[in-house]
């Protein structure tokens, strides 16, 4: 192993933990973001956004992801201390960042950021990191058992949702029948 691998081997894993934790965290958060794009304020500063130049949204987006992405750092590095509670509350802290801040601001200049020629390529290559790390991780048996409990979950919901609304559907029937009685 060369000195330059063997430097570069610690952010490498770095950035796979970070990238496997956003992987996992995106079906969480989904919802979320959906919910916070529809705002009518969002939607007006997601319009700003997209009239702005190219280099002034590209400012707009390394300043908060500037202070995010080492805060998800700092979180790791408190969870490995052992101090799991301000770990925790840090990378929350952090994702929520990312999540509704750097996210929408990234969605609303998209295309005139990947006019960027270094942007551009730069982002490819995010994904492609992200799609590689995420086809090794899916190959895997902890992958495999995550996903069996994920999906076992989902069922024991979707059966307990159906019970509560026919449940639901039958007293309100019988209240029906008594009011009209």
């Amino acid at each position: 192993m060369t000195l330059k691998r063997l430097v570069l081997l610690p952010l490498q894993v770095l950035l796979a933990i970070l990238v496997i934790i956003d992987e996992l965290a995106r079906p969480i958060y989904g919802p979320l973001i959906r919910r916070f794009a529809a705002l009518r304020l969002v939607e007006i500063g997601e319009r700003a956004v997209a009239a702005l130049p190219r280099f002034v949204i590209l400012i707009l987006l390394a300043v908060p992801l500037a202070v995010a992405e080492p805060l998800k750092i700092y979180g790791l590095l408190l969870l490995g201390k052992g101090l799991l509670v301000r770990g925790l509350l840090i990378l929350a802290v952090a994702y929520l960042a990312s999540f509704l801040l750097i996210e929408r601001i990234y969605a609303a200049g998209k295309p005139k950021l990947m006019t960027i020629g270094w942007f551009a390529w730069l982002m490819g290559l995010i994904d492609w990191v992200r799609r590689t790390l995420l086809d090794w991780l899916k190959r895997t048996p902890v992958w495999v058992a995550v996903t069996a409990a994920r999906n076992f979950a989902a069922r024991v919901v979707a059966v307990f949702r159906a019970a509560i609304s026919q449940r639901r559907g039958s007293s309100s029937g019988q209240s029906g029948e008594r009011d009209s009685r």
